[in-house]
């Protein structure tokens, strides 16, 4: 549950540090006091988009925080861990507002993603608006709060996976089946290319010993030259290496005759004398190979002109002209087989589709069994909430033509009778403001009971309401608070004189800058907000009575 949030220089807000207490809380204040910009901070903190303007005016950044006991939710203490941003248990979250560069946002004091805050904050807390009736509206959300009632995440989750691979195996199939309309005339250009690939009889290693044997034949000339020129060096009688080593070595060896210690040098000159004599040996049969051949290089000349051509032609490297072989002929071979693949691909497609339409009825079964069992608490809910004799029913139906998606077949819809003898019909047709807030409240708090969503708020949606029903609304929400945690922004004492825990909202101001607070109420205190909130500025000893009589607990 959300345990403490500090706020520095948001909006109107200087400084600000709460403490949260579990079950229900209100938040109250004079209309124009500030009540929303404690959720406006919660959203931020949790990773709503960021609004440079929100920063307090003069201040250069804004910064909230927030602190959460994660000891009844295992799931999020996992989910942490999973993603690196485990703290011994703790969670806290902070968000950074700054005028000049991108906002930040961290988890456990690491930096994150918005989206990432996001994805957390979703697990942590759930706003409920004053405008939550106009996204009930709409079909698609009526749908995902029946499967968020019925807890569909796993039969949503299969639904989902089989869907994609079935879209993917047809949308497969839609391009093996267009592929195939000018099959003929692609399989006569592989061939072609195959053909001229096969032609040229490229071997492996052949264009590394071409470059090879053109580079030598190229400059066989002055190679043989300086070959010749080498082996004089070496083997020349007078001046050459090996004859001048031989002689050398004689010397040496009569030497040691008087000199033994001079064996060692007569050693290293002999095996000079052998290393000279083998290198001449090998530079003698080398030089014995080389030919001037302006034939043979000119063939050389002409097969690399081929070989480089085709692959300028097919625009890639000489060297990969075998792998482009290769894959036109896996392409050819492929379409040769089309007719067998598009069958496997049908048989494939249909196998998918039926196990997809499988686990949408499944999904389906399982929509109208809760649909009956939550349009029956929300039909109690709304007795409960002044509106006798009205009727909530969930209708679900197939999708026309027998469609299906990733969410199954069904088209959800919500269908009310705000009086006695009414007909049913969509939520959408409700005409009465104060009939739609109604069963809004109803619809938010039959399914946020559900909820596995540790904090609950509820921003202003007794919106409509009043007398009894405001009362009836602050009962449920006090009720609905001894399983989660509640907080409840509102305007009606009779929801106010429910909560367990009592903050108020005040905005002064000094001619210069406005800046809003918010306090935690002690009990005198509360009773004079509930007394300001039933008879305004006029505060009279029975308006006093009323309030004291309003928060006594039973």
């Amino acid at each position: 549950m959300l345990q403490h949030i500090q706020v520095k220089d948001l909006v109107i807000v200087r400084e600000l540090s709460l403490a949260f207490d579990a079950g229900m809380t209100a938040l109250t204040g004079e209309t124009g006091a500030g009540k929303s910009i404690l959720i406006d901070a919660l959203g931020l903190v949790l990773g709503d988009k960021a609004d440079k303007s929100m920063i307090r005016s003069g201040r250069d950044q804004a910064e909230i925080n927030a602190e959460f006991d994660l000891e009844q939710i295992p799931e999020v203490r996992q989910w942490l861990q999973d993603n690196a941003l485990d703290s011994e248990g703790e969670c806290i979250l902070r968000r950074v507002l700054v005028r000049q560069g991108r906002s930040r946002a961290f988890i456990n004091n690491r930096p994150v993603p918005a989206a990432l805050l996001a994805e957390l904050g979703s697990q942590l807390v759930s706003i409920h608006g004053q405008h939550e009736h106009q996204l009930l509206m709409k079909q698609s959300a009526q749908r995902d709060l029946l499967d968020a009632y019925a807890g569909h995440e796993p039969l949503l989750t299969s639904a989902r996976q089989t869907y994609r691979k079935y879209r993917l195996k047809q949308q497969q199939l839609q391009e093996l089946q267009r592929q195939s309309l000018d099959r003929a005339q692609r399989l006569d250009y592989l061939q072609f290319q195959i053909d001229e690939l096969g032609q040229l009889q490229l071997q492996p290693g052949e264009l590394d010993e071409l470059a090879t044997s053109q580079r030598r034949l190229a400059n066989a000339e002055q190679l043989g030259s300086d070959l010749s020129d080498l082996i004089e060096q070496l083997f020349d009688d007078n001046h050459g290496a090996q004859p001048g080593l031989a002689h050398a070595c004689v010397l040496l060896e009569n030497i040691t005759k008087l000199e033994p210690q001079l064996q060692p040098a007569a050693e290293l000159l002999d095996s000079a004398r052998i290393q000279v004599e083998e290198a001449l040996s090998l530079v003698q049969d080398f030089a014995s190979k080389v030919e001037v051949n302006p034939q043979q290089l000119q063939e050389i000349d002409a097969r690399l002109g081929e070989i480089h051509g085709l692959a300028r032609k097919h625009r890639i490297n000489a060297k990969a002209l075998p792998e482009l072989s290769e894959k036109l002929v896996l392409e050819r071979d492929q379409l040769e087989n089309a007719d067998v693949t598009l069958a496997q691909l049908e048989q494939e497609v249909r196998v998918l589709e039926k196990a997809s339409v499988a686990a949408a009825k499944k999904l389906s079964t399982s929509r109208n069994k809760a649909a009956v069992k939550l349009g029956k608490i929300i039909t109690q809910s709304m007795q409960r909430l002044g509106m006798k004799g009205g009727r909530f029913s969930i209708e679900v139906s197939p999708l026309p033509d027998a469609q299906f998606s990733a969410s199954g077949m069904d088209q959800v819809t919500f269908m009310v009778s705000a009086n006695p003898g009414q007909p049913l019909a969509p939520l959408s047709r409700v005409a009465s403001g104060g009939e739609l807030s109604r069963i809004s409240l109803a619809i938010q708090v039959a399914t946020a009971d559900c909820s596995q969503i540790p904090t609950l708020i509820f921003d202003e949606v007794d919106v409509g309401i009043g007398g009894g029903i405001a009362e009836t609304v602050g009962k449920l929400l006090r009720q609905l608070g001894t399983r989660n945690q509640v907080l409840c922004v509102t305007h009606l004492p009779q929801v106010a004189a429910q909560a367990n825990q009592h903050l108020q909202v005040n905005k002064s101001t000094d001619g210069k800058s406005t800046e809003t607070r918010i306090i935690a109420l002690d009990k005198d205190q509360r009773i004079a907000e509930i007394a300001r909130m039933l008879g305004g500025l006029d505060i009279t000893e029975q308006t006093l009575a009323h309030a004291r009589e309003m928060t006594r607990e039973d």
